[in-house]
């Protein structure tokens, strides 16, 4: 079990967009049970590979986060390929922006075409919360965190703090 460091904002790298995963080679399985390893230690629902410093198109998430044998998916190169009504996830939070917390209006429902580990397509469609996060981490893949999808006045909120914390440490 290897638990990797997860960087938060400001780090640059959050806003950057990953690569598409060209190989499903040991090194990726490796960094796929690692970063299924710090979601569950964090804790959190899903992780993004640039969440652990790694810009590749990969992310992990658990649709079971509360079951006692901790179980989890991965995704990788997953894309959004339909989505449809609106929901606003309350009290939205992220493992790279702490201690923030934010109602975000997300899809109702999406589709996600990706790869499995084993590089065969895989499609979901999810709804509620699964939806949520599948959002929240594919965002992540392409640089967008969810404080970018609030009102600037809140962004600003967020950003002056972690800025006075900054200068303060």
């Amino acid at each position: 079990m290897t638990v990797l460091e997860i960087i938060t904002y400001p780090d640059s790298r959050l806003s950057e967009m990953s690569e598409p995963v060209k190989v499903i080679d040991e090194e990726v399985k490796r960094l796929v049970e690692d970063m299924a390893d710090t979601m569950f230690e964090a804790p959190g629902l899903g992780l993004a590979a640039v969440q652990v410093g790694i810009l590749k198109k990969i992310l992990v998430y658990s649709d079971q986060p509360e079951a006692e044998n901790k179980s989890y998916k991965v995704l990788i190169n997953p894309e959004i390929v339909k989505s449809d009504g609106k929901h606003l996830s309350e009290n939205e939070g992220c493992l790279s922006v702490p201690e923030f917390r934010s109602n975000v209006q997300r899809a109702a429902k999406v589709s996600v075409k990706a790869l499995n580990l084993q590089n065969e397509p895989v499609e979901i469609n999810a709804e509620g919360m699964l939806a949520v996060v599948l959002q929240h981490e594919i965002d992540h893949l392409n640089g967008i965190l969810f404080i970018d999808r609030i009102s600037s006045l809140k962004r600003q909120i967020y950003k002056r703090k972690v800025n006075k914390l900054i200068k303060e440490a």
